[in-house]
């Protein structure tokens, strides 16, 4: 067996004296775990660091088997993100929530998100409203979409500021109205009628927004804990766009 690929490193452990089994995020392949032999080498450890984009080989006898990863350079950015909290905490994050989904199963757009997410960590704003917009494509990935589109009671396509904590369904401000203290806040850049930029408030919101679903629907049934990178993360991204919007 044997495939090419490329994609993002999100993790690697020790194995054995010189090898590792590093963990990356492909194009066509999904999450997929190898065997870099010598991967804990001079020259390799560099290449190996979460955020790296790489080429790769993969072998194995069985498609079952782990395999073993040729791993080739691409793009490695990893001492950038190591300079900015942000981005160190974004990537973290990014790679455990990548891990909620099934090992070796393709998804191609949200390698493609983090690539970009990746690009604009050093712009907390752009960062931040990208990264929640990830998280909803991961949720919908998952099966469990929110449908932000229209008013869940009368259709409506504008002014929707809810979102049902039942329904993950958007709710006009009219219709919600009556149950305001019952509902999620849909932040503004989110709003298909609107054109907003994420401010701290909006992203704040937006944050509780996926958060609430991926306790509901994937933490929790799962009895696991949600990684603290992304609290890390968030905090870290509004603290930095609180100082941009001073300055």
């Amino acid at each position: 067996m044997e495939w090419q690929d490329e994609g993002i490193v999100l993790g690697v452990r020790r194995h054995g004296e010189t090898s590792a089994i590093a963990e990356v995020m492909t194009l066509a392949h999904g999450r997929h775990l190898g065997l870099v032999r010598g991967g804990r080498s001079r020259a390799m450890r560099p290449v190996l660091q979460p955020g790296n984009r790489v080429s790769l080989i993969w072998r194995a006898r069985l498609s079952e088997h782990l395999g073993e990863f040729r791993v080739e350079p691409l793009s490695q950015r990893a001492g950038l993100l190591m300079q900015s909290a942000t981005a160190l905490h974004g990537m973290r994050a990014m790679a455990a929530l990548l891990r909620l989904l099934p090992e070796r199963d393709p998804h191609r757009h949200l390698c493609e998100a983090v690539e970009v997410i990746i690009a604009h960590l050093d712009d907390p704003a752009s960062a931040g409203e990208l990264f929640v917009r990830f998280e909803l494509a991961l949720l919908n990935e998952l099966g469990f979409g929110l449908d932000l589109a229209r008013c869940a009671a009368n259709g409506s396509v504008v002014d929707l500021v809810y979102v049902s904590p039942k329904s993950g369904r958007a709710v006009s401000r009219d219709a919600g109205a009556p149950y305001a203290d019952r509902m999620l806040a849909l932040p503004d850049f989110l709003r298909t009628d609107l054109n907003a930029a994420a401010d701290p408030n909006g992203l704040s919101a937006g944050f509780r927004l996926t958060g609430f679903f991926l306790d509901r629907h994937v933490y929790e049934p799962r009895g696991i804990k949600p990684d603290g990178a992304r609290d890390s993360f968030i905090a870290a991204t509004l603290k930095a766009l609180e100082r941009q919007e001073t300055t």
